[in-house]
């Protein structure tokens, strides 16, 4: 526990430098920014002295990092989970869900040129649910062909041959729920029609 300790400690100091010297500070600016002395500043700097939350949430203010980021803490959560955006082709995913398995949430943001061309439908495994948040969506369900605007959802199996893209020459950000099959989106209190 004092060994993993220590060496928290003494990655901090080069990694306040860094941070000072990425925004172009003096430790003389950092000072009247924070309120702490260029001193102390110089001796955290320079692993002389051990930072305290006194010290250290004034910087992450300045630098404008999460006090976790200042640390270097580990992460939390499912290791297996990686919450870093996924970037592919043209599409940007972001996971909202931590856990492994079960229905999985999704933050998707398409590129107005991604998947352009002639649309190449898939199947595979799965029931999907999407809300479009901004943008347009074209969504090709089997032999249907659809254009969905902010505020409206689409549901279906993915056995149905499905492709989507940008509907026009901007981008789209939807909410895409997956669930492995047979998990359906239930929706439990709706308006009366």
């Amino acid at each position: 526990m004092e060994s993993d300790l220590s060496s928290v400690f003494d990655a901090m100091g080069p990694r306040l430098r860094a941070l000072r010297q990425q925004r172009g500070l003096t430790l003389g600016e950092v000072s009247e920014a924070t309120g702490v002395s260029a001193s102390t500043l110089s001796r955290l700097e320079g692993g002389q002295r051990r930072p305290n939350l006194e010290l250290l949430l004034p910087l992450a203010r300045l630098f404008q990092v999460p006090l976790d980021d200042l640390v270097g803490a580990p992460t939390t959560g499912d290791p297996r989970i990686h919450l870093r955006p996924i970037r592919h082709s043209g599409m940007t995913a972001l996971p909202l869900t931590r856990r492994p398995g079960g229905l999985q949430a999704y933050k998707m943001v398409l590129a107005a040129d991604a998947r352009k061309g002639e649309p190449e439908l898939r199947v595979h495994e799965g029931y999907e649910w999407l809300y479009i948040l901004n943008g347009r969506l074209r969504l090709m369900l089997g032999d249907k062909d659809f254009v969905l605007g902010p505020g409206e959802a689409a549901e279906f199996d993915t056995h149905t041959p499905h492709w989507f893209a940008s509907a026009d020459e901007y981008p789209v950000e939807f909410l895409s729920l997956f669930g492995h099959q047979g998990e359906k989106m239930h929706v439990r209190a709706r308006p009366k029609a």
